[in-house]
């Protein structure tokens, strides 16, 4: 399927075993949605990044924006402190925000952590935005060595970059863009998503 972007300018058995048992927590509750309530909603938005790309510019000022408007962000920096558990505390974040904000950038593709969260965020069939940093869609590509995970994980990861390359997005080219302008439109386009959620929500 041809990705349709728009354009604003327009490590371990340890991990893996922690991300089953999430799995197996996904599978349980969506499996029981329609006779039990889902989880509770802790957070409005999950923002899912790259760190050294993103998280002094974008992903900082897009959690500051929501803040501002009374919308619960998750972002790990903001959100953990010492003594947290990673996968534990980033797994239970994902699963139990309403909305996902995918943030793309040249080393997104090289990190577990990243790829990991954004698996998580396809199977649990989150409302996602994805917003493509000094990157196309096209060169989205699992970029992390066979060593550091399984086959099946690289396969995991690669459905789910397919599935995000698929959704409309907001792109920004740092070079000519305007970073205060992108990330309003994005709060913006979180927040009419959260208001379909709970227009849904009130319908059922």
């Amino acid at each position: 399927m041809i990705s349709r972007v728009f354009d604003f300018m327009k490590q371990s058995k340890s991990i893996q075993l922690n991300n089953r048992l999430f799995l197996d927590l996904l599978s349980s509750s969506s499996s029981s949605s329609s006779s039990s309530t889902k989880p509770k909603a802790l957070h409005d938005v999950f923002i899912n990044h790259r760190g050294t790309d993103t998280k002094r510019n974008i992903a900082t000022l897009l959690y500051d924006n929501l803040n501002a408007r009374n919308i619960r962000p998750f972002l790990d920096s903001k959100n953990m402190k010492p003594g947290d558990k990673l996968f534990d505390h980033i797994n239970r974040a994902i699963l139990t925000s309403k909305v996902a904000v995918t943030v793309f950038s040249p080393n997104y593709c090289d990190s577990y952590f990243c790829l990991h969260e954004l698996a998580l965020i396809m199977e649990s069939k989150k409302r996602v935005i994805p917003i493509f940093f000094d990157i196309k869609p096209s060169q989205l590509d699992v970029m992390i060595e066979r060593v550091t995970c399984s086959d099946d994980e690289i396969q995991r990861f690669r459905w789910a970059l397919q599935e995000a390359k698929d959704i409309v997005g907001l792109t920004f080219d740092s070079c000519k863009g305007n970073l205060s302008e992108v990330v309003t439109v994005a709060a913006d386009v979180i927040v009419d998503r959260l208001v379909e959620l709970d227009a849904e929500v009130g319908d059922a």
